[in-house]
């Protein structure tokens, strides 16, 4: 999150701020903070910030798996329309070596917890961007039967989640929802490497950056044939099995050096016991190549050409800023292959029930329209609504002098909840 997503709060609040000009996106005058540090049932730390005006009964939840979102840009819609705001941060902010999604609902667990003993009787979780690939799974994990909870990680750590105590929610909400991290990453990650312990490595057949497949430079839109997306498509979700391979390997290699200690004791040699104790992590370059980006023809929208990282695709995509960059087997199985983790809303949307709203920036560059639309055509609930506004990936103006989508999305929000959890 940058600078221009922050809410502010008016001078005189208790929310630490000092703000003397008044605009539409500080928190209503009156509004009163409260940091809340927490431990998970797992023994984590985790914490929030509870925005409250008034004594409202329902709050609304924000929250993303590896992101700060305290300062997001819909808290001041949610606490001017009569509701309060949790803002939670996970144990693993920017932290992909150790993220595992089915960990991190002990963190939402928590949070709900809490603000259930707080007195709030309705309370709803909003996930936006990442946001919404976790608390899916949060709502499909709450609403299952404990005995059919995941038992393992696909990394085949035990999660107790049959154990957990899980409490149900009332409501969610979608903004700008990718298909779940890994299935996210599964779009964007470069076909072409064709030696993982080389960044530069390129099949030349497969290169989505050469004019011979396609590839012109913004302002221009690329032009990819079908038979090249198809065969990009097929070598990306490859390429995601072999580093899912290399990560399970990873982790057989400890599981048999920690049988081996637990055999020999004190006898096992000081090798094998560093190798049982070594948790491995590994560089994933390469991740910002979704022909979508560039081909602005597929899976048409509003959106700019270029990706979340900007127009050049070399600094991007070559670059050492990009999702998944370091792992460790465990977090990659989890959160960034789309193969592999459970967090993908194809799998967890069929269960949410709750009345749920999707809200969709019609210029994201991460989220397009036949992604959102199998997204909303799979949640289960019958109390659905999708409205589509003109914004960034990030709620931002896609024209100078028209209005942040954001804003509209605020509204949209105030509306819903108002219609659907009336004061």
């Amino acid at each position: 999150m940058n600078a221009s997503t922050a809410p502010h709060a008016p001078s005189g609040s208790t929310a630490g701020f000092l703000n003397t000009d008044w605009n539409p996106r500080d928190v209503p005058p009156g509004t009163v903070t409260r940091n809340v540090v927490l431990r998970t049932e797992d023994g984590a730390a985790t914490g929030g910030a509870l925005y409250t005006a008034g004594q409202p009964d329902t709050v609304v939840c924000i929250m993303h798996p590896r992101e700060f979102m305290a300062c997001h840009y819909l808290i001041p819609d949610i606490v001017e329309a009569g509701y309060a705001a949790w803002s939670q941060s996970p144990r693993s902010v920017g932290n992909d070596q150790r993220l595992e999604h089915e960990f991190a609902l002990y963190d939402v667990a928590a949070g709900v917890r809490f603000l259930r003993e707080a007195g709030f009787r309705r309370i709803v979780l909003l996930g936006n961007s990442g946001g919404s690939g976790l608390y899916a799974l949060y709502v499909q994990q709450s609403n299952a039967a404990p005995d059919a909870r995941i038992a393992k990680t696909p990394a085949g750590r035990l999660t107790n989640l049959a154990a957990a105590l899980l409490p149900p929610v009332d409501g969610v909400v979608f903004v700008a929802p990718h298909p779940g991290q890994g299935v996210l990453l599964q779009g964007c990650i470069d076909p072409a490497v064709t030696d993982e312990r080389d960044p530069l490595s390129v099949d030349a057949a497969l290169d989505a950056f050469s004019s011979a497949n396609g590839f012109a430079p913004a302002p221009q839109s690329a032009s990819f044939s079908a038979d090249f997306a198809a065969r990009y498509r097929a070598a990306q979700t490859a390429r995601v099995q072999r580093i899912d391979d290399l990560a399970r390997a990873m982790i057989a290699e400890r599981m048999e050096a920690r049988a081996e200690v637990r055999r020999n004791g004190a006898t096992a040699s000081d090798a094998v016991r560093r190798r049982a104790a070594h948790t491995q992590l590994f560089s994933v370059w390469r991740t910002d190549a979704d022909l979508r980006c560039f081909d602005l023809q597929l899976d048409p929208s509003d959106r700019r050409y270029g990706s979340l990282w900007g127009p050049d695709p070399f600094a991007s995509n070559y670059g050492s800023v990009g999702f998944a960059r370091i792992c460790s087997p465990e977090s990659w199985l989890s959160t960034w292959s789309g193969l592999s983790s459970n967090a993908a809303l194809a799998r967890t949307a069929p269960a949410i029930q709750q009345p749920t709203l999707l809200i969709e920036y019609t210029g994201d560059q991460a989220c397009f329209p036949s992604v959102i639309a199998d997204i909303y055509a799979s949640i289960g609930s019958t109390e659905k609504q999708h409205r589509r506004v003109r914004g960034d990936h990030h709620g931002r103006a896609l024209a100078k002098d028209e209005e942040a989508g954001r804003y509209l999305a605020g509204r949209l929000l105030k509306d819903w909840l108002r219609e659907t959890f009336p004061h």
